[in-house]
């Protein structure tokens, strides 16, 4: 894994190397065993009005010897590269290329993508196994490449000025350049409200962009051009009606999702596994288990006496189960506390998913030991493991009961409950009543936004206190848009929206973020995209099945689960946000969310944020992922828009 950036200018104007040598140390979390830079204007054939500034920062995975340092070239140095990510089927390519003439240097991937550019052009991208964003300077065609992987894995943001175009790993690397302005773009902090992140291509920085899953951004003769080079088949109309059928797609399940775990255990250092205890992990663990020689190495995170949270007693039947090297790391409060400072000053725009922090925690222990893990990430939303698929197919039979019973008493009687994610029962309430809050609403659509909401749009508008018009609707168009781009039933329509939207947008870019905070790369077999695309060809009655969410995937691995893991509901990798922040934590409500500080500030109205506090420390309703979401932008606010 990797830090990487850059700058193009079409005016002549020449490219500072101590910007890009600024911008890439701003990254140097993503990569703090070596950096590099590249300036064409150094080269002898330069003589285009076109400057071009590249800078790497890397974290050395593969051929750990000078001779993977970047930006790396061709022979002729007419092409250049600033490569994050890894190539999975490097080896086979790079077989390929020599047998056509190619010869290489070093033994890294990045070289492999160099050549592949070579033969093919970049239409060559199509061809990679992996998780990627990189850019490509090709000197003689002047023209700039930036490229992202298919599901998101890797990020890539960009600001596209007057005569310049700027990119980098993270946001905070842009923002080094003096010629990118600081704006708040508005309608990204409505979406933020919405869903707890901000997804592409919006940033809360006006003009700033992430470059979206799948997609190649072209720069030629200043002209900017972005084109989608992967997406899933929206035209599924596969049905498994037969025991034979069903059969069939194990068989195949099994053998991709064993390949994608096999080849991401290639790696010239030290390598483990996070192990929560869910199915998702415990399978990746059971698959490399099944190819290894010696014992896996495994890390979970737990909390102390507070056993709702807790799930590292299923983390340890799973490493018992496959004999794991295991090692276990329980939280407290103080932990918590410790941590917290560190993972909120690392965004660069509010990104509000709280499991960002134990996530950085476990993130950290497991660097102390190994420099790259695999983790089980992408199960739930290929395989329906959230409690929302489930609840889509109760609400078809909610909506038979007749509207009057269902608003006039089922209603009001339940929404009026006390809840709370403190305890099991008013935690089973606040699910009860989230279910309720979409199940009623007639169309998928509804439904699937009212679940998502982290802020409702009433809510939203009530809070903004007019300082910018805001798109309060947005969210939800970008939400229909995504459901209403695939041809499959709806539980499969839902899973496609999650995979365009909030895998990358919240899952994808915590871990991102956490784990390169701490200098360890993750890697994610669920999302290789064969198994994506075999996954999407799966009818959702086989995903769901009497009631239960990943019917086949745990039919398909249930040989290599403990027996305990069969038929154990999901409870979610979350921290006790609610119980802490009326606690321990109570102190960021009262330095972040004073009444002081939102009246001077003037973006919100400070009687909502009041109630918002009183329903939390009553137990009314439980309010604390609100609360944690404006916790999370005032900080952000206060780091990059005051001063």
């Amino acid at each position: 894994m990797c830090g990487i950036c850059g700058k193009l200018r079409i005016d002549g104007r020449p490219i500072e190397e101590n910007l890009i040598r600024k911008m890439a140390s701003v990254l140097s979390h993503r990569g703090p065993d070596d950096d590099g830079v590249y300036l064409s204007s150094k080269q002898k054939a330069q003589s285009s009005k076109v400057e071009v500034g590249l800078g790497h920062r890397r974290l050395s995975i593969i051929d750990l010897s000078e001779a993977g340092r970047q930006p790396m070239s061709n022979e002729d140095k007419t092409v250049w590269m600033v490569f994050n990510g890894e190539i999975y089927n490097f080896q086979s390519l790079r077989a390929e290329l020599e047998k056509k003439g190619h010869s290489f240097s070093s033994q890294t991937d990045c070289e492999v993508v160099i050549h592949l550019y070579e033969e093919e052009g970049i239409e060559g991208i199509k061809r990679l196994a992996g998780m990627f964003a990189f850019a490509i300077w090709d000197e003689k065609s002047r023209v700039l490449f930036l490229c992202r992987d298919r599901l998101g894995i890797k990020p890539l943001v960009y600001y596209s000025g007057r005569n310049s175009l700027v990119f980098a790993s993270e946001i905070k690397g842009i923002l080094q350049d003096p010629d990118v302005p600081r704006e708040m773009d508005w309608d990204a902090l409505g979406l933020y409200l919405t869903s707890n992140y901000i997804p592409a291509p919006y940033t809360v920085f006006k003009g700033v962009k992430k470059l979206r899953p799948g997609h190649i951004l072209i720069f030629s003769k200043g002209e900017i051009e972005e084109k989608e080079y992967w997406n899933i088949d929206r035209d599924i109309r596969i049905e498994t009606d037969g025991k034979e059928d069903f059969a069939f797609l194990k068989n195949a399940l099994f053998e991709v999702l064993e390949d994608a775990v096999r080849m991401r255990m290639i790696a010239d250092v030290p390598l483990g596994a996070f192990l929560s205890g869910g199915i998702d992990s415990s399978i990746v663990v059971g698959l490399m288990a099944r190819n290894s020689s010696l014992p896996v190495k495994t890390y979970s995170i737990g909390y102390k006496d507070m056993p709702m949270f807790d799930e590292t007693a299923y983390a340890r039947e799973v490493a018992a189960f496959h004999n794991t090297d295991h090692h276990e790391f329980k939280l407290g409060a103080k932990d918590i506390l410790d941590a917290i400072p560190e993972v909120l000053e690392s965004f660069d725009e509010p990104f509000a998913d709280s499991s960002a922090i134990p996530t950085f925690i476990v993130s950290r222990e497991t660097g102390y030991d190994v420099k790259v893990a695999l983790s089980g990430d992408g199960g739930d939303e290929l395989f329906a493991g959230y409690r929302m698929y489930i609840g889509e197919g109760w609400s078809s039979r909610y909506r038979k009961i007749p509207s009057f019973i269902r608003k006039g008493f089922i209603e009001p009687a339940f929404l009026s409950l006390p809840e709370s994610r403190d305890q099991k029962l008013p935690e089973h309430i606040r699910r009860l009543k989230k279910f309720l809050r979409g199940a009623g609403k007639e169309s998928l659509e509804g439904r699937f936004c009212a679940w998502n909401e982290i802020f409702s749009r009433d809510l939203r508008k009530s809070i903004f206190a007019g300082a910018a018009e805001v798109d309060h609707d947005l969210g939800k168009k970008i939400l229909s848009e995504r459901l209403n781009e695939i041809d499959a039933d709806d539980i499969n329509r839902m899973l496609y929206a999650d995979v365009k939207e909030s895998l990358p947008g919240d899952m994808l870019k915590k871990v991102d973020a956490m784990s390169m905070l701490n200098s360890l790369e993750v890697r994610v077999p669920f999302l290789d995209h064969r198994v994506c695309e075999l996954a999407f060809s799966i009818s959702g009655r086989w995903k769901i099945k009497n009631g239960k969410g990943k019917y086949i995937l745990l039919e398909t691995f249930k040989d290599i689960l403990p027996k305990s893991l069969h038929d154990r509901p999901k409870w979610g990798f979350e921290m006790p946000i609610s119980r802490w922040l009326k606690s321990d934590l109570k102190y960021l409500i009262d330095e972040y969310l004073s009444k002081e500080l939102i009246v001077k500030q003037g973006f919100f109205y400070y009687d909502v944020i009041e109630n918002l506090i009183n329903n939390l420390i009553s137990n009314r309703s439980d309010t604390s992922w609100q609360i944690w979401n404006l916790i999370v932008f005032q900080v952000w606010y206060s780091n990059y828009m005051e001063g």
